[in-house]
This record gives structure tokens, sequence and C-alpha cells, in this order.
């Protein structure tokens, strides 16, 4: 772990339940124009999760007649009966069975060892009554409120990847149609690292990816128990680490006061009017925030 240094969002905002120790709340939307959400949030009972389906830039070839959405759909639905079979089994051990089990469901149309094949990060909460276990692949990060301090779990792989890729591809030599080549070029490189050692890991057809993730747990009573966690996409997460406009603790703050639709609006506000917004390499993502608060009085 690392630690931190009124529209339609706020009305997509929605109560999914609660457990014995965990209320859960959320807001997820795709970008002003756009109908398509390739972000998921869902829950199972004690497990929650934000799933962030990777967007294929036009005129990429994929392999799969399936796309984000339908992945990331699919992949929730099989986490959730992963859960329901093995809910004593480790996440990293239900998420590779999910991925396996996503395998099956493309059925013979799909060339899944396509280096295009559709993919998704995830993050995952999973209330123990005594105890939450967390899971991060790839980046969509888990903010936590831990025994009055406030963190971040994250997995930096993709973000180390992109850099090497970004001089990579600087180094390439230049030629007439600079722009479209340089991009062409950065795609596929960053396709080449995808689960791969030395890249970065995210959920997609090799079920190995679960056990490459980011996962630990934490107690929810005594000493140092999770008062509360949010569960973002990086759309979302952008607030922070792009914009800059909260460090993680304001964002705990402002996605307790204001609700996860809260946070997705200053995020579209950002997207909209922030002096930086031109140097992200899309002008509106996708943002998802689930909040998780937990009742450490309890025995």
């Amino acid at each position: 772990m690392r630690q931190p240094t009124s529209s339609a969002a706020a009305e997509a905002t929605r109560v999914v339940g609660a457990a014995r120790t965990m209320r859960v709340s959320s807001a997820s939307a795709p970008p002003p124009g756009r109908a398509l959400n390739e972000d998921l949030v869902f829950r199972f009972g004690p497990l929650v999760g934000v799933l962030d389906g990777a967007t294929v830039p036009e005129g990429f070839d994929t392999g799969c007649v399936h796309g984000p959405s339908w992945y990331v759909q699919h992949l929730a639905a099989r986490l959730g009966l992963a859960e329901a079979a093995r809910p004593t089994a480790t996440l990293m051990s239900n998420l590779a069975a999910a991925i396996l089990a996503v395998r099956s469901d493309h059925g013979d149309r799909c060339d899944l060892d396509h280096p295009g094949t559709p993919s998704s990060t995830v993050c995952l909460l999973r209330d123990g009554g005594h105890h939450v276990d967390y899971l991060v692949l790839c980046d969509s990060p888990l903010v936590l409120d831990a025994g009055g301090q406030v963190s971040v779990v994250s997995d930096e792989r993709l973000d180390v990847a992109m850099g090497e890729l970004r001089e990579t591809v600087a180094a390439m030599p230049a030629g007439p149609a600079d722009r479209t080549t340089r991009f062409r070029q950065a795609v596929a490189v960053q396709r080449e690292r995808m689960n791969r050692t030395h890249g970065y890991w995210v959920a997609a057809a090799d079920p190995d990816a679960a056990f490459h993730a980011v996962a630990g747990t934490l107690p929810l009573r005594g000493q140092g128990a999770v008062r509360r966690a949010v569960l973002l996409s990086d759309g979302a997460s952008a607030v922070v680490e792009q914009f800059g406009l909260l460090d993680w603790a304001g964002l705990l703050d402002v996605v307790t006061a204001e609700g996860p639709g809260g946070l997705v609006d200053r995020v579209r506000a950002a997207e909209r009017d922030h002096p930086d917004r031109s140097r992200r390499h899309k002008p509106a993502d996708d943002a998802s925030v689930v909040l998780c608060e937990f009742d450490t009085g309890a025995s």
C-alpha cells in the first residue's frame, strides 16, 4: 500500500445493499454524450467491485466479436458465481476462475490469443465480518481509511509500462504521418506488454493474471480497523491522479459527504474546465465510484 500525499451522475447514485457490517453506495456514468458505459460496478452479497473495460482505439482489430462492455458484464457475473460457489476462496483464486469461465463464454468465434482481446481492470473488496479482503489489478485504485490513516492500494505496473512505452515511441524515427504512425506503434507496443512479466497485468483471457494482482486482508475490529473504503475506476481517480484537485483523504471525505455521484460531478467539471484537461489521452472517461462504510463498533 502507498501512503497518499445535481447532475445526471448524481442521479445515477444508488444504494446497492447492506451486508452484516458494510453499507454500500455507488455511481457509474459514461462521458457526456456517450450512451455506452464500459465501466461496471456490482455487488454480490459481501463482494463489491469496480471493473473498467479497456476501450479499443478505432481501427484496431481485437480478434473478438465482443467488446469491453460485454466482457465486464460477463466477468462480473462469473465473479458472482465463483463467490457463491467458493465463499472462503481467495479473491485471486475466484478471479482466476471467473476469467477462465469467461473464456468459455466467448464460444469458438473469438481468437483469445489475439493481443487485443477484451480486457478489464479489477478492484474488489469483500466483507468477511471481522476482516476485509481486497484485490487490485491494473489502474483501478482502492482508497482506505483504516486506523485513522488514509492510504491507497494501487497497481502501478501500467504506469511504469506506459512511461517506458513513451520513451520507446519517442525514440522511433519520425515519418510523414508522424502522429498517426506513432499512435499505432504505441498501441502495438502496449499490447505486447499486456500480461507479461516485465509489463503489466489485467483481466483478459489468461487466468494467471489474477495471481499477479495486489491483494491483502485488513481488520474490521480493533486497532487498525477499516472504517471506509472507496473503489474507483481511473476515470474517477483522475480527480487526484491527473487533475490534482484533491488528495486521497479529501477524496474520501468528498465521497462520504456528497456521495459517489458528487465525486463524478467533480470529475466532469474538471474534464470541462480544468486548465490541464488537454493533457489527458482522452477528453472524458467513464467514471465509477463505490463507497463502503463499516460499523466498526459491532461485535
